[in-house]
């Protein structure tokens, strides 16, 4: 009887144990699910928000036109830091294919600069010659002087291998454009006052001064007789690289690590155009997109927190949800609420994943192109980035999710945008009957090689359009404004231009 109830003890506890166990086993399920089911819940309610229906987009480009009104009435140093600056630049005479001759350019952009020298052939470059050199990390903490010289230098050294391919006319002093991607208050298309340095430079006797003057000063020190011609940024020499190859360009849109546009104005409908009107009747119109800012853009609570962790709170915020430089961000910051509020990669966060900026775009264009079965292409970048392994196919289902949200609402933005100045310009609507065809130039490594953004941008531009309008509207994609560009600037606007001519 004593053994009988042992046994049946034993029975009960083996099946008290099991009972737990399975409480266990359906508790941990159940937890499973809560958080699958808020992880889902956060990327639903994201994407609701970075929603961009027809109509908003339409509200976005119609305010795009009035920033751009407003911007071109306002002086350059009036407005709301918000307000599109709509920059003059002074270029009034764009390529127009006819230009011949040996053209240099000088593009400063970065730790890196680069010379180039283009041999025109009145309508295609028929030689070019680049050479790129790195600026010592002391150069650009120094002096004035010290930068200046450095680059006359490099220049100089880049002339005196001129090899037979190129020639220069007896007798003519040769011209350079320049790209600098500084931001700088132009009064001439030669001229510039430093406005500030960014990009890790701090050399505080160049701000104020004419950038143009000082590399002058420079090269004249080294012994190097060049003038410089055109004082431009990328997007301005990548729309003269459109018109160069294309009379029907209008307007040139930069989607790379940052974003920029640039279009030529009426030169009788910029009110804040003082003295003469060029003799083209035309002027080359700095947009700075980027500060653009609408009650309509559909920013998220991942957007602010970007914003105000970056180095420039509160600016170029149509920049931050449409560039390069912050798409792969903003997914990271998602992903990171989805570990905290969700658990979504188990009860420890990554610590790569807390890391700003860990996650570049892009990475971003390869996991949202994986187009293997188990998404290997991601299983992978989660590894090697983030240090995150043993996730699901569903896991990963969800960030491809998430990398085609940031994408998609940054390329319909971009294309409001485009859509913005084709109002500007009157060229949204076909008049009279007459399809009149538009040309935009479009730069950029995210444009380039994101296949995704790109396509997304072509067809809301043709869905915003309309059928018949999009049949006129063309982008064309343009390689190396801030260099070619530069140069065809100089040959538009040499010294020599009638004498050219002639």
């Amino acid at each position: 009887m004593g053994k009988v109830a042992v046994s049946a003890a034993v029975i009960c506890a083996a099946a008290a144990v099991c009972a737990a166990a399975a409480a266990v086993v359906v508790r941990r399920r159940m937890q499973r699910a809560a958080r699958w089911e808020k992880a889902v819940a956060i990327v639903k309610d994201f994407e609701e928000k970075c929603g961009t229906p027809t109509w908003k987009l339409e509200r976005v480009a119609d305010a795009m036109t009035q920033e751009m009104h407003a911007g071109l009435a306002a002086s350059d140093s009036q407005g709301a830091p918000t307000m599109l600056k709509m920059l003059i630049t002074y270029v009034s005479n764009l390529p127009s294919g006819d230009e011949k001759g040996l053209f240099y350019a000088l593009d400063l952009g970065g730790t890196n600069f680069r010379v180039l020298r283009v041999q025109l052939g009145g309508g295609a470059v028929v030689n070019q010659e680049v050479s790129e050199v790195s600026i010592p990390l002391d150069l650009m903490v120094g002096t004035s002087e010290a930068l200046f010289d450095f680059i006359a230098a490099e220049l100089a050294k880049f002339v005196d291998q001129e090899g037979p391919d190129f020639q220069l006319p007896p007798g003519r002093q040769r011209e350079l454009g320049f790209t600098f991607s500084f931001p700088v208050m132009q009064s001439s298309i030669a001229s510039g006052n430093l406005i500030k340095w960014t990009k890790g430079f701090s050399i505080d006797d160049t701000v104020g001064q004419d950038v143009v003057a000082e590399l002058t000063r420079a090269m004249k020190r080294k012994g190097l007789d060049m003038r410089v011609s055109a004082l431009v940024n990328d997007t301005v020499g990548t729309l003269a690289g459109g018109r160069y190859s294309n009379k029907d360009v209008v307007a040139a849109v930069i989607l790379g690590t940052g974003t920029n546009a640039a279009y030529v104005e009426r030169a009788n409908a910029i009110p804040k155009l003082r003295g003469l009107l060029p003799k083209s009747g035309e002027m080359v119109i700095n947009m700075e997109w980027g500060t653009f800012w609408s009650t309509d853009l559909p920013f998220t609570e991942y957007d602010y927190v970007l914003d105000a962790e970056s180095l420039n709170p509160g600016e170029q915020m149509f920049e931050k949800i449409i560039s390069g430089m912050y798409l792969g961000e903003i997914v990271r910051i998602v992903l990171c609420k989805m570990a905290e509020e969700a658990s979504f990669f188990g009860d420890i966060i990554p610590p790569k994943l807390k890391i700003p900026f860990t996650l570049r775009t892009p990475d971003l264009s390869a996991m949202h192109h994986d187009t293997s079965s188990d998404l290997k292409v991601v299983d992978t970048k989660l590894k090697n980035i983030l240090e995150i392994s043993n996730t699901s196919l569903e896991m990963r289902k969800v960030v491809v999710q998430l990398c085609n949200i940031v994408a998609t609402r940054g390329a319909r933005l971009a294309a409001a945008g485009i859509l913005g100045i084709l109002i500007k310009l009157g060229r949204d609507k076909i008049k009279d009957g007459e399809k009149k065809r538009t040309v935009i130039a479009l730069d950029g490594g995210l444009y380039e090689h994101y296949t995704e953004y790109r396509k997304c941008l072509e067809n809301t531009l043709k869905e915003l359009l309309g059928e018949e309008v999009s049949e006129s509207i063309v982008i064309e994609q343009s390689n190396d404004g801030s260099g070619i560009g530069a140069a065809l600037l100089a040959a538009s606007h040499s010294q020599f231009l009638e004498v050219n001519k002639s």
